[in-house]
């Protein structure tokens, strides 16, 4: 009864904090992004500390490195893709009669109103997407705050995940404290492994289709480049996405025979990554289905739009090595003996 009786306590307490965490989703995205940056960041960390420094300055040093590449890649995407989408109103503007031109006179054979409809279908979709400058301003100041909060947290997180840990340890029951930590220390590596490999994926998908691009000459060769690192970290759909942008925008300004070079750079870079980069790279931190990924994807962006789609997939990994934990290493009972010296605390149940 007393356990039946815990079980239901600990189920009420985890249903309360995931309620409250999606009541608080700018909150709730920001520890998630936290926690993933903390990963990321580590090693610069732990490096530091080894070679001398206090714990709050590697922190800290951590953090400004952080947010210098962070302030880097906004600047690239931002000002730069806006000073050379100016420049390029003409030949989008061109390339946009050239597919109305399609759709009328091409394979599709639509009719003239059926391409107006469709046009101003998109036009509607893109206006209600826009947020008015109200809207806008106040979202700006929900991101700084955000963006504020996850510094403070990557920070603390650096300098003191370890005793908070070991904090959090010490009031679980002793018979179950070896099977949390070794939980939570599995959760973790298994973050740190999904965070790193993406890293090192991302890089090596950017360069590829950036390279392309660049020797194409297409105009936003550093935007789409960007996007395509960006994009990696969305499994599966946002490789699709980026892959996709950069087509058209080649199209756009470069011409049918461009877009198709860089169509195929797109599909060639993608197989390598699919079928050599994420099982070498990877290993066996992401051990889940393509059709695992595909669903964790779509569900986590149709119930919290991007920043779910961005944190499906590790969630689901995190979840599943923490339940294998458990499985693997079930909580000694009463009855059964005490491991022999040397062997592990299964081996000896055994």
């Amino acid at each position: 009864m007393a356990v039946g009786g815990g079980v239901l306590a600990l189920a009420a307490v985890g249903w309360l904090l995931f309620w409250l965490l999606l009541r608080l989703p700018l909150v709730t995205f920001a520890v998630a992004l936290a926690l993933l940056l903390t990963a990321l960041t580590a090693p610069i960390s732990r490096g530091l500390r080894r070679a001398g420094l206090p714990a709050a300055v590697a922190a800290l040093m951590a953090v400004l490195t952080l947010l210098g590449v962070l302030l880097g890649i906004g600047f690239l995407v931002g000002f730069r893709a806006v000073s050379t989408i100016q420049d390029l109103t003409r030949p989008l503007a061109a390339g946009i009669d050239r597919i109305r031109v399609w759709l009328i006179e091409g394979p599709l054979g639509l009719n003239p109103q059926q391409v107006a409809d469709l046009r101003n279908e998109v036009v509607t979709r893109l206006y209600e997407v826009v947020p008015d400058p109200a809207a806008g301003a106040r979202m700006a100041v929900y991101v700084l705050g955000a963006l504020v909060l996850v510094a403070f947290l990557v920070f603390f997180l650096l300098k003191d995940g370890e005793s908070m840990w070991r904090w959090l340890v010490e009031r679980v029951p002793d018979r179950r404290r070896d099977q949390v930590d070794g939980a939570g220390r599995a959760a973790w590596t298994t973050l740190a492994s999904y965070v790193r490999g993406t890293v090192v994926v991302a890089f090596i998908d950017a360069v590829g289709i950036g390279l392309g691009l660049l020797l194409l000459g297409v105009p936003l060769w550093i935007s789409l480049t960007l996007l395509t690192f960006v994009g990696a970290f969305i499994p599966l759909l946002g490789a699709t996405v980026s892959g996709a942008v950069a087509v058209l925008v080649t199209m756009v300004t470069n011409g049918t025979t461009d877009a198709i070079i860089i169509l195929v750079v797109v599909l060639v870079v993608q197989q390598v990554e699919g079928n050599v980069l994420q099982p070498l790279i990877m290993g066996h931190a992401l051990d889940l289905h393509p059709v695992v990924i595909l669903v964790a994807v779509t569900a986590g962006g149709l119930l919290f739009g991007v920043a779910g789609a961005l944190l499906a997939v590790p969630f689901v990994a995190v979840s599943y090595r923490v339940l294998e934990h458990v499985r693997l290493h079930p909580v000694p009972t009463a009855q059964d003996p005490p491991p022999s010296r040397g062997a592990t605390a299964v081996e000896g149940a055994r």
